[in-house]
């Protein structure tokens, strides 16, 4: 293995780490603070780092309007748009359902290479998708199951799903603009900071800009802890790592390490956050594990016989 690429999977291992957490720390500091000012709070720290950066080459893009375009559309794409349908998500829904169905991310991120980067996908792979997604719509659907049609969870679900397919556009953005000479770091700091100016008029015209500094002054340290681990672990520094990982290999080998989230995110819901193992739960994972396992396992090869 060349130490490029082992240095891609350790920075890879990093980001599930950080990223595996994510999620339930999400939901925890909901418990203190609305979607839309803990993004807009989230996203201003990770501006101020961003400006702070910039004479160390944070904001520096190479000459060429179509790469500065390219970049501000996966900035409003990747912060704005998939980071607004996941945190509007995990508000209405657990982080068990976010958990198993972010677990076709890595799938959805496969087909897409396939689509418009031309990457390989086998019969197999694709059959293994198809399982898997059923399996996340058992999951998705699980508050019809539970014997009422909850359509606030229903609706969180569906966020989430949506965040994938915007999150899966982004990552071949990624590998584009890396490919054309974007530094990982310039792509995460432009993100965060494209994530701040959008998000920051949206607030004004939903009527909650007059009581985001009171609603950020009234916060307990936890809930400021939560915001500054999005912020500052799972924002800059993951996001860093993730692109700079890009650059060096494939994005469908890269998004595999998403299979490692649940194996964090899980228990934590379960022993942190108090949330309880559905039977829709179960049968979801049931079918995602058989879809991923289709999906990514390699066909062992016979001895040959003479």
């Amino acid at each position: 293995m060349s130490k490029s690429r082992l240095t891609a999977y350790l920075f890879l291992l990093g980001t599930v780490l950080i990223w595996g957490a994510a999620i339930p720390v999400i939901k925890f500091t909901l418990g203190g603070i609305s979607a839309l000012p803990f993004l807009t709070y989230r996203f201003g720290i990770s501006a101020l780092l961003a400006v702070a950066l910039a004479p160390w080459g944070g904001l520096k893009l190479p000459p060429g309007r179509k790469i500065f375009w390219k970049t501000i559309l996966y900035a409003f794409i990747t912060s704005t748009i998939t980071l607004g349908l996941l945190f509007l998500g995990v508000e209405r829904t657990t982080v068990l359902d976010t958990t198993i169905i972010n677990a076709i991310g890595p799938l959805i991120v496969v087909a897409a290479g396939a689509l418009l980067l031309k990457e390989h996908v086998t019969h197999r792979e694709k059959i293994g998708i198809g399982i898997a997604i059923l399996g996340t719509f058992l999951a998705a659907l699980e508050p019809i199951f539970k014997g009422g049609a909850d359509g606030y969870q229903l609706t969180g679900n569906i966020l989430i799903y949506l965040s994938l397919l915007t999150n899966a556009a982004s990552a071949v953005l990624a590998k584009k603009l890396l490919r054309g000479g974007v530094s990982p770091l310039a792509l995460t700091n432009i993100s965060f900071l494209m994530g701040f100016l959008t998000v920051l008029p949206i607030l004004a015209l939903s009527g909650g800009y007059n009581q985001f500094i009171p609603t950020i002054q009234s916060l307990t340290f936890p809930y400021h802890l939560g915001v500054f681990y999005m912020a500052v672990l799972s924002g800059t520094f993951a996001y860093a790592l993730w692109t700079r990982a890009q650059r060096t290999i494939e994005i469908g080998e890269a998004a595999v390490f998403s299979y490692l989230y649940p194996l964090i995110s899980a228990p934590l819901a379960v022993f942190w956050l108090g949330e309880r193992v559905t039977a829709p739960f179960l049968a979801g994972a049931l079918f995602v594990g058989l879809g991923v396992y289709l999906a990514e396992a390699k066909k062992k090869r016979l001895p040959q016989t003479s």
